[in-house]
Order: C-alpha cells, then sequence, then structure tokens
C-alpha cells in the first residue's frame, strides 16, 4: 500500500512551550480505516489539524504522499454548521463542490449530478430539496457525509460523528462510515472520544493516552491487557455475537 500520510518522531502543538502530543509515528495508508480515540482535551484537535496540513509539527515530520496534494472530505460536527437559514439539502451537498467550480461560478449540471450521487450514496437523496434545518440529528450528519463525498476525496475524515445522537443512529452512522470505506474503497479516518465507536469498523485504531499515541491493528490494542495497562484501569474486552463490546471498572490503585 501506498503511504498518503506518515508522521516520524514528529512533536505536535503549538510551539516548543505547548507540545500536546510526543513522539508521533504513524502511517496512513491508500485504502486504511483509522479511528483516533482519545478523551476530550486529549489532542485528537491537534493531531486532526496536523493531519489536515493545518498545522506544521513542531519537530519531526510529516509527510503527504508524493503525488497532487491530498484531496480531504472533512465531516465537522453537525452543532459547528449554522442552521438559521432555510437552505435546502443539496444546497449544503454542492458546497462541497465550491473548491473546484469556485464561489463566483455557478455549479454545472455535472456538479449537481455529483451531489446528487453522494446524497443517495448516504441514503438521503429524496431530501434533496428539504431544508436542512428541519432535518433530524441523523439526516444532517449524512448530509454533512455527502458534501464531504461531493469533493471527490482522496480520505474522507468523519470528526466526532456521532455526538448527541441516540443509540440507533449512532450505530446507522458507524455502518455508513463502514459501508463508504468498503464499496468506495475510500481512506477513512473516524475520531472519537468513545472507543466503542470504533471498535468494530477501523482496522487501525490509535489511541491517545498520556500526550502519545499507541497505534496498531485492532486486533493488538483492543485487548482486555493491553487496555487495561494503558487506561491504568481495569479494562475487560470481549466478543458477543462477533463483536466487541469493552467494559470499564475501577481504576488501578
Amino acid at each position: 500500500m501506498s503511504a498518503l500520510i506518515e508522521f516520524q518522531n514528529a512533536q505536535l502543538g503549538y510551539g516548543w512551550r505547548s507540545i500536546i502530543l510526543h513522539d508521533v509515528n504513524l502511517t496512513i495508508n491508500r485504502g486504511d480505516f483509522l479511528g483516533i480515540v482519545g478523551p476530550n482535551g486529549s489532542g485528537k484537535t491537534t493531531l486532526l489539524k496536523t493531519l489536515l496540513a493545518l498545522l506544521k509539527p513542531v519537530s519531526g515530520t510529516v509527510r503527504f504522499g508524493d503525488g497532487p496534494p491530498l484531496r480531504y472530505g472533512y465531516v465537522p460536527q453537525r452543532d459547528t454548521v449554522d442552521t438559521l437559514f432555510p437552505i435546502p439539502v443539496e444546497e449544503i451537498v454542492l458546497m462541497g463542490r465550491y473548491k473546484r467550480v469556485g464561489l463566483i461560478k455557478r455549479p454545472a449540471k455535472a456538479d449537481r449530478e455529483i451531489a446528487l450521487r453522494s446524497m443517495e450514496q448516504v441514503g438521503i437523496g429524496h431530501l434533496a430539496r428539504a431544508s436542512y434545518r428541519d432535518l433530524s440529528g441523523g439526516q444532517k450528519q449524512r448530509a454533512l457525509i455527502a458534501r464531504a463525498l461531493a469533493t471527490e476525496p482522496d480520505v474522507l475524515v468523519l470528526d466526532e460523528p456521532t455526538n448527541g445522537m441516540d443509540l440507533v443512529s449512532e450505530h446507522a452512522l458507524i455502518e455508513l462510515a463502514s459501508t463508504l470505506h468498503e464499496k468506495n474503497r475510500l481512506t477513512v479516518i473516524l475520531v472519537s472520544h468513545l472507543l466503542a465507536n470504533v471498535a468494530n469498523c477501523a482496522q487501525r485504531i490509535a489511541i491517545i493516552a498520556n500526550g502519545a499515541l499507541d497505534v496498531g491493528p485492532r486486533e493488538e490494542l483492543l485487548t482486555t491487557e493491553h487496555l487495561s495497562r494503558l487506561y491504568a484501569m481495569e479494562v475487560k474486552v470481549m466478543d458477543i455475537d462477533g463483536r466487541c463490546a469493552i467494559i470499564t471498572g475501577s481504576k488501578h490503585p
């Protein structure tokens, strides 16, 4: 596999006096499904900004492949999108074409076809003319994923996609991410503060703990012994009907 993004001994932060993550070594290959997990304030945003080339490492290196600049389809947390105006879903998704079309040009027929295809991929093609403001939380998140797909990305980045969702919507969205990865052969990065959200979909997992990144294949990181040692608390990893379940206990003394 070809490496799209490669961190080597990188210190990430906002200057030498504000290093958030130390000695980051991480390779993201084309076709990967990487889950990035860490509690709020642990450094997920810092890592994500560096992945998106919005922040340079304080030291060490971050390389972004050998070809043209990567195209990212970034899906923000849905509560960061202004819903004051009754904008049709189709127009929200078409925003993913602006970088290619240009802000002062009108989208062409081909752009609208790509937007509609993106909506159909995430199951909301029938909502094209509906107001984004009136959608449910799960539908809004699907619209934002469709907008990201409309950029025709090399990498799809989902930033806390299940925040504030009920259990059914959360499960459906994680299944959608897995389907997009498998059917579209997309490189997917899913960022969450909930380990359970990535345990059954990501092939590789990067866990942020104590200012460092612990990276590895899912089957190596998600063991009772490894997680208990990493979090310094009792953690049980169980197989329930073929799915991984993670149960936490008391902290170690």
